[in-house]
């Protein structure tokens, strides 16, 4: 029977060569080239879930924290009472608890505002525009009712923006972004369990002939699962190695953050962060062993 084998089989099956199990697999075929080119396409994409989820989680944490404690007062009020209403603002805000500091927005300031939608050259002198008045507020904060009620006593035309109306909707949104990119990253280890478990299907169905005869020489079933466990698994961290390689390159790539760009160019890693993506191809191989070794065991068990 040895003799009719083919030489990689003899190899395999010689004494003290359990550390060359895998070589009953086929080396090549539509099943090796689909598992690798899975695992490249799937790490690439994990790659980019990473990136987005953390970018998501960044942007969250940066909008909550510089809004977290500033309002703005507007002011809107006749012309002859705008600077009587504003002194008296002013004034209240210097009494105000909770309130660190307060200053009045310039007009050059409220031209810098203005210029994305409007223009270098905006008449801010000419325009009926309100008053701003910026307030940055101690950890403990201060009372927002309180201060509308104090406000609609001294001066009618303020009202008091807390950035709360806003600034939740926002955070909210970027924190269900990070939670969709881990979503994705779990999705795609799933979607790649899934294809890998196939491609196992049917390389193991292909060689149905090899595995019998391997049975009849005395080969045991862990045996045989072991030989494709180790091929499907090396190919696997190989391909989500590339896809990783690829990602970060592709990561890399991207403009530079510029203040005109900044929320299309925040999609990246920072610092420690760049450490993440190099858990990809371990753990693509980890979902590959298991997967496999799953796929192994259902068939050897329908081939008995």
């Amino acid at each position: 029977m040895t003799g009719r084998l083919p030489r990689r089989l003899v190899d395999a099956l010689r004494p003290g060569a359990e550390g060359h199990a895998d070589r009953v697999v086929p080396p090549s075929g539509y099943t090796a080239r689909l598992t690798t080119f899975t695992a490249a396409a799937m790490a690439f994409l994990a790659v980019f879930a990473l990136a987005l989820s953390l970018a998501a989680g960044r942007l969250a944490d940066r909008w909550s924290g510089a809004l977290a404690q500033t309002s703005t007062i507007r002011i809107s009020a006749p012309a002859d009472q705008m600077e009587t209403q504003t002194r008296a603002v002013l004034d209240l805000l210097q009494t105000t608890p909770g309130v660190a500091s307060a200053r009045l927005i310039e007009e050059d300031e409220q031209r810098a505002l203005l210029e994305p939608w409007f223009g270098p050259d905006v008449p801010v002198g000419e325009l009926p525009l309100p008053r701003l008045i910026e307030i940055v507020e101690t950890p403990d904060g201060y009372d927002p009712q309180g201060l509308r009620m104090r406000l609609s006593a001294e001066a009618p035309g303020a009202v008091l923006d807390d950035h709360t109306r806003w600034r939740r909707p926002l955070v909210t949104a970027a924190q269900r972004l990070r939670a969709l990119g881990l979503l994705s990253v779990g999705l795609i280890g799933g979607a790649t369990a899934a294809m890998i478990t196939l491609a196992a299907h049917a390389a193991l169905a292909a060689n149905a002939q090899v595995i019998e005869v391997l049975r009849l020489v005395g080969a045991r079933d862990a045996y045989i699962a072991r030989a494709f466990v180790r091929r499907f698994t090396r190919r696997a961290a190989l391909g989500a190695m590339a896809g990783t390689v690829a990602g970060l390159a592709g990561i890399a790539a991207l403009p530079d953050t510029t203040d005109a760009g900044a929320f299309l160019t925040q999609l990246g890693f920072e610092g420690l962060h760049w450490l993440w993506p190099l858990t990809v191809p371990p753990l693509a191989g980890a979902v590959a062993y298991g997967a496999t070794q799953a796929a192994a065991r259902r068939v050897l068990r329908e081939l008995t």
